[in-house]
């Protein structure tokens, strides 16, 4: 029988800070660049609602059904963020309920959103840095020449990239996926789009976020470290 104690949330965040702030330390950065993404998609509603209450403002969900029901029991208590893959006719569910948008792969999306949406969402363009075949998202080559045909859109607002990287334990693998996608952010940023300011990148999660930080991120995706399973 497991008698472990659960952690609160306010426990597990003081533990993720720490580390936030050894990892910006180690890179030159300053936590307050970094932003925590809660990722509850596998918690109950009062677990997420202990989030907030313990300070994490920004919670993400990967799957519409299961936002739906948080955000109608939490509603404006969170800044939401759609981390999954979004289908073309689900925008219309989640488009004016959320923060940002972090899987935008497809111009049908781009599309849905600028006829859905009541103004501009933030959208991050994912991208299958590591090319793994279950992984969804652009190749980088062919990111420049998407975020160029999203300029008709300007309800789809172009913020960031979005990356996953594989779940191993060579770290090495591990960071030069977060390298490659801070490099291709760059080359984005010298495009000097006008409707794709793309200044910020989306990635690490529980098992990698202290690399991602090393290597830029400015949105962390944290769930089992933070909420739990």
């Amino acid at each position: 029988m497991n008698t472990e104690k659960v952690k609160t949330v306010r426990e597990n965040l003081q533990t993720v800070q720490e580390k936030i702030q050894t990892a910006c330390e180690r890179s030159g950065r300053e936590p307050d660049e970094i932003t925590i993404i809660g990722v509850t998609k596998y918690v109950s509603n009062e677990r997420a609602k202990e989030a907030i209450q313990a300070g994490v403002i920004h919670l993400g969900e990967n799957r519409d059904n299961e936002f739906l029901a948080k955000y109608n029991d939490i509603g404006h208590d969170a800044k939401w963020h759609f981390i999954g893959t979004l289908q073309s006719r689900k925008v219309r569910d989640v488009v004016n309920k959320v923060e940002a948008i972090h899987s935008v792969e497809r111009m049908s999306v781009i599309r849905q959103i600028e006829s859905r949406a009541e103004s501009p969402v933030d959208c991050f363009v994912q991208v299958n840095v590591s090319g793994e075949e279950t992984k969804h998202g652009l190749k980088p080559e062919e990111v420049i020449p998407f975020i160029k045909e999203t300029e008709d859109y300007p309800k789809a607002r172009i913020v960031g990239l979005m990356t996953m990287a594989p779940h191993i334990d060579d770290e090495t693998v591990i960071r030069k996926v977060f390298q490659d996608l801070a490099t291709l952010r760059d080359e984005v940023m010298q495009q000097n789009f006008p409707h794709a300011p793309c200044k910020y990148l989306s990635m690490g999660m529980s098992n990698d976020y202290e690399i991602a930080i090393e290597e830029g991120a400015t949105h962390i995706r944290i769930g089992s470290e933070l909420v739990g399973k």
